[in-house]
C-alpha cells in the first residue's frame, strides 16, 4: 500500500526523468528530481537507471532529512533538494541536471544575466553560480545552493551542473529548458 501513495506523481516523475535523459540533461543516473508532498518531498533514488525505475523506487524524505518511506537510498544530492525546499515554500518541484551548455557555463563561475524575455518570466532573475565545492561534500554543496539562490528559480552549481525549480514539475522542466537555451 505504501508504494501506491502518490502513484500518479511518481509516474510523472518517471516520465520527466526519461525525458530529461533523452534531452541529454541526465546522463546515466546523474541528475535527479524532487517534488514537494504534504509529508516532505519525494526524491529519485540513488544509482537506479531511469530506464528501469519504478514508482516503488522513490524515497520520501521529511523537511528535516529523515527518510519516511522507500526501500532505496535517496539521491546523493537529497540535501540540495531539502535546502531549497526548506528555503523556498513556493517551490513545488526541483530538477538537478547536467545539461551541457548550462553545466559548461557553471565552470566559468559567472552569472547568466537576464537577457531574454522567457528567462525573466520563468526564471525570474539572473542565474548566479555557487562557490566551488569539491565532489562528495553534499551538505556543503546544499549550503552553497541555499545561500546563492534568491527569488529566481535557478542556480548554477560551480563545476557541477544546474538546479531549476518551479511550482510544479512541468514548470521546473520549462525553467531547465530556458536556462539551457540562455546558456
Amino acid at each position: 500500500m505504501a508504494e501506491e501513495k502518490h502513484l500518479a506523481l511518481k509516474r510523472e516523475m518517471i516520465e520527466k526523468c526519461r525525458r530529461l535523459e533523452k534531452m541529454g540533461y541526465f546522463i546515466g543516473t546523474w541528475g535527479n528530481i524532487s517534488v514537494r508532498v504534504p509529508e516532505g518531498f519525494i526524491v529519485t533514488p540513488s544509482r537506479i537507471s531511469y530506464s528501469v525505475i519504478e514508482p516503488g523506487d522513490f524515497v520520501t524524505v521529511s523537511p528535516e532529512g529523515t527518510v519516511l518511506a522507500g526501500h532505496r537510498v535517496p539521491s546523493s544530492e537529497t540535501e540540495i533538494h531539502r535546502a531549497v525546499l526548506n528555503k523556498k515554500p513556493d517551490v513545488g518541484a526541483i530538477i538537478h541536471s547536467h545539461s551541457p551548455y548550462a553545466t559548461a557555463v557553471s565552470c566559468l563561475h559567472q552569472t547568466i544575466p537576464v537577457f531574454v524575455e522567457d528567462m525573466a518570466q520563468i526564471i525570474g532573475g539572473a542565474v548566479r553560480t555557487t562557490r566551488y565545492v569539491p565532489a562528495g561534500q553534499h551538505k556543503k554543496i546544499a549550503e552553497e545552493v541555499a545561500n546563492t539562490i534568491g527569488e529566481e528559480n535557478a542556480v548554477l552549481l560551480a563545476n557541477h551542473g544546474v538546479m531549476c525549480c518551479g511550482r510544479n514539475l512541468e514548470e521546473a522542466l520549462v525553467a531547465s529548458q530556458i536556462l539551457e537555451k540562455a546558456a
